[in-house]
């Protein structure tokens, strides 16, 4: 099994934030989140997620993707990607935001397929990624798997293995798109080197987080990326943020959260490089300096 790793470089957490996890052989299979008011982030899913809103919204976006995810909706993501979220409650109306993830793990989906006497995995058009409505059958799964987080150490492995094949089962009701994403997601392969990197170099992921996302060893990602680009892909990552980084100050976005969100060391060593590379400084390129 592969453990799965969040990592959030740049989280802004708005009020108070509640997290709690269901475990199963020491990795997280299952977890809850509530947030008051509002919460941003970033995740790297080394799992495949199913995740639930129970209430508020929540919006992903991958590469050019968007996914804006509202109270009774669900939405299932493949592992080795980089999400941006956006989680936002309506204390206003007495809601707070509340959700819950599955990981749902390769082991989880091969006794699916075996259980459910799927004779062929093969699927010709991939499945598309979209929000789906939670309907009663599953609203009613999702209850019975909150109590459990009221103590967590006491629960059954053999209980949460079938929790979760029964999750498999109810999903794959819901229609036909649903059982073909869950059956691409077991036929993982290489990805695009091209797809990967021109979808997360503006997020602040390392080159071996990259590596991992293109399906390759480090040491291959280096070696299929010169091949293609002709440069190493610090120095390609690198120019590449760059110039996003004059995009963003044109558009006046702060130095600071610049510098951050396209995952630079510090301020800087974020306004060395962008005078190398522009021949000014950081500052130089924000209207508001300009006019004055």
């Amino acid at each position: 099994m592969i453990e799965k790793a969040v990592k959030v470089p740049d989280e802004l957490v708005c009020a108070p934030y509640h997290h709690r996890d269901i475990k199963l052989n020491g990795l997280s299979i299952v977890e809850s989140c509530t947030v008051t008011h509002r919460s941003c982030g970033s995740m790297f899913l080394e799992d495949h997620m199913l995740l639930v809103v129970l209430e508020g919204t929540n919006t992903i976006t991958h590469g050019n993707m968007e996914y804006v995810v509202s109270k009774n909706e669900m939405v299932l993501l493949k592992k080795a990607i980089q999400i941006n979220y956006d989680k936002v409650g309506n204390p206003e109306k007495g809601a707070t935001y509340n959700s819950l993830m599955f990981f749902l793990k390769d082991e989880f989906l091969r006794d699916f397929v075996k259980m459910a006497k799927i004779e062929s995995v093969e699927t010709v058009e991939p499945a598309k990624v979209a929000v789906k409505p939670v309907k009663e059958r599953l609203r009613k799964f999702f209850e019975s798997v909150v109590p459990y987080f009221e103590e967590p150490e006491s629960i059954d492995a053999s209980l949460m293995r079938l929790k979760m094949l029964e999750l498999l089962y109810d999903l794959v009701h819901v229609d036909k798109n649903m059982l073909q994403q869950l059956l691409q997601l077991k036929q993982q392969v290489h990805g695009d080197i091209r797809s990967v990197v021109m979808d997360n170099y503006a997020s602040p992921v390392s080159i071996t987080e990259l590596a991992y996302l293109s399906g390759r060893s480090l040491s291959s990602f280096k070696r299929d990326f010169f091949a293609i680009y002709q440069v190493t892909p610090a120095q390609w990552i690198r120019e590449k943020r760059l110039a996003k980084a004059k995009e963003m100050l044109t558009a006046d976005m702060a130095v600071t959260d610049v510098c951050y969100s396209l995952g630079f060391e510090n301020l800087a060593h974020f306004s060395r490089l962008y005078k190398a590379h522009h021949g000014c400084s950081p500052s130089a390129h924000r209207p508001t300096v300009q006019m004055q």
